[in-house]
């Protein structure tokens, strides 16, 4: 009977592990695809309603490249940009809507005591052998590193009551729950930095686009002039370069952020990492 139960248990552990990494996948998508098309819509509101807004220009006439509307402020001559500018303002707002998710998720992955301190009190409960109070201190760091060396001193509780497996079975069975528990959080961390990585070079490629575009434009009404009004040509391109602007401002910021995140799930992965030497360096220590 007792040897069904285990096979039982054992058989659920797998499902349900993948069970709750699968919604966490399945949460992380739906963000995304929700994400990307409601700031496109809300940048290209933004365009028409507040960069194109008529009090932005002289006479209240809304302006453009190559028109005679004199744009008063930032926003006018933002507007003038062209087509390209809500394309570049819903990346811009990609950028940081995706940085505020990891700043939360990130946030709440260190947990609420630091990895190393952590670490350490559960080295000390272990050097005692007092292993309910090394799962209180998880329970209290409530982060990564605590979820996965919560599952790794479960399986460690477990080990030193088992009689039939050798110390070093026992180690590798501590080893394959750590394992087994990281692949679980690290998706978690680096979800949607992908976007990051797209955008910044994405947002310098349409920016250009929108500067080469906007020079023709620029060119071309010169052009129909009669090419004497040096006044106008310098006008549009200045309008021109603001998808430049645009596009090197949000791919800043993208390189910057994609960055900071990528260092603070280096820590979180270091702290992983200790969590698994720990464990099994005093399973092997204590319970030979």
């Amino acid at each position: 009977m007792a040897e069904t139960k285990s096979t039982v248990s054992a058989s659920q552990k797998p499902a349900t592990a993948g069970h709750v990494a699968k919604t966490s996948k399945r949460g992380g998508n739906l963000f995304a695809v929700l994400a990307v098309p409601i700031c496109l819509i809300v940048a290209i509101l933004f365009y028409i309603f507040v960069l194109g807004n008529p009090a932005n220009f002289a006479g209240g006439v809304r302006g453009g490249i190559g028109s005679e509307a004199k744009a008063l402020n930032y926003f006018g001559v933002m507007y003038t940009g062209g087509p390209i500018v809500p394309i570049l303002v819903s990346l811009f707002l990609m950028v940081i809507t995706f940085t505020i998710e990891r700043l939360l998720t990130i946030s709440k992955a260190k947990g609420k005591v630091k990895p190393t301190e952590f670490v350490r009190r559960v080295q000390y409960h272990l050097a005692n052998r007092n292993i309910d109070a090394a799962l209180a201190e998880c329970d209290k760091q409530r982060g990564s590193v605590g979820n996965v060396m919560r599952a790794g001193l479960l399986k460690y509780k477990e080990m030193t009551e088992n009689t039939e497996l050798t110390t070093e079975q026992k180690v590798l069975a501590i080893q394959n729950e750590i394992e087994e528990s990281t692949t679980l959080e690290l998706p978690m961390l680096e979800k949607n930095l992908v976007f990051f990585a797209t955008i910044a070079p994405v947002a310098v490629l349409f920016g250009l686009l929108g500067t080469v575009l906007g020079m023709i434009r620029a060119f071309r009404a010169l052009g129909a002039s009669g090419g004497t009004d040096s006044t106008q040509l310098a006008l549009g391109i200045s309008e021109a370069l603001v998808n430049t602007a645009l596009g090197i401002s949000t791919s800043v910021l993208a390189v910057i952020m994609y960055n900071y995140f990528t260092t603070n799930i280096d820590g979180i992965t270091y702290g992983i990492d200790e969590t698994g030497y720990t464990l099994t360096r005093s399973f092997a220590a204590y319970y030979k």
